[in-house]
């Protein structure tokens, strides 16, 4: 089986970011950034399916020569081969351009997949659109937020948690899969596959490697302003006896939080 996994480099969850509000951007100094953690469910899935059934995993990503180390760490955990799609806009929040340079991606530079796997979301832009934008491209069918995954020749049958049930899905190979918690344990690196993944080569596709041009990823998302969240507002305690307390309890529900 030929398995992509397409991961994003991401700042790491626990940063604090700060907002550099003439570019609309984040100041990546002082920044640790990670491998998206939607997308670790999906190269440990990945790595499952070659154990169980063979094949080959490759990671993919778009971006910078910084999304080596995330790459890095993909060979790490057990992926066979990595390859960067180089593009300085890479970290874009227009989901389109990347969905564009995946799909030409697959379509020039890799045999026959069986299998895209990617996160649900990157937890850098949360825009959860790349997945869908790329089966739509590829004309596959495609199952999202996927907490459980079984592949049987050239069918899968996936199931995902919606509100009150869980919904099964089947379809045909290839097919779009993306990853939701509690799909599986993601490992961590081994000695062994650190010191392999340090010797690997990850080869580099530029937009002429592809065979496209600029205008054919014209923007079609502009970042107008971004904001940091605002700050907290500092908790009331209510000491009252039961029945005042309850009274005050609605009155601020009501008044302040509005919430009814």
């Amino acid at each position: 089986m030929n398995i992509l996994v397409f991961v994003k480099r991401v700042p790491d969850t626990e940063s604090k970011i700060r907002i550099d509000q003439q570019s609309n951007s984040i100041i990546k100094e002082g920044l640790n950034f990670i491998i998206s953690p939607y997308d670790e469910y999906a190269m440990e899935e990945a790595l499952r399916l070659k154990e169980a059934q063979g094949g080959k995993v490759t990671a993919v990503s778009v971006g910078t020569k910084e999304n080596q180390v995330i790459l890095k760490k993909c060979l790490a955990m057990g992926a066979d081969e990595a390859t960067l799609i180089k593009d300085d806009a890479g970290e874009t929040y227009d989901s389109l351009r990347v969905a564009k340079l995946l799909a030409q991606a697959v379509k020039q530079k890799f045999t026959e997949p069986h299998l895209l796997l990617f996160g649900k979301q990157s937890v850098g832009a949360d825009n959860a659109q790349v997945p869908s934008m790329v089966a739509e491209l590829l004309g596959m069918p495609q199952a999202n937020v996927v907490t459980k995954l079984e592949i049987e020749g050239n069918k899968g049958t996936a199931y995902r948690e919606i509100e009150g049930a869980s919904e099964k899905v089947s379809f045909s190979l290839p097919a779009v899969v993306s990853a939701q918690k509690g799909l599986n344990e993601p490992r961590y690196e081994t000695l062994k596959g650190i010191m392999m993944a340090k010797r690997k080569q990850i080869p580099e596709l530029s937009l002429q490697d592809l065979g496209m041009k600029e205008e054919d990823l014209s923007p079609q998302l502009e970042v107008v302003r971004m904001d940091a969240p605002p700050p907290r507002k500092a908790g009331k305690v209510v000491e009252d006896e039961p029945p005042q307390a309850a009274k005050k309890l609605v009155e601020f529900l009501c008044q302040e939080a509005k919430i009814i």
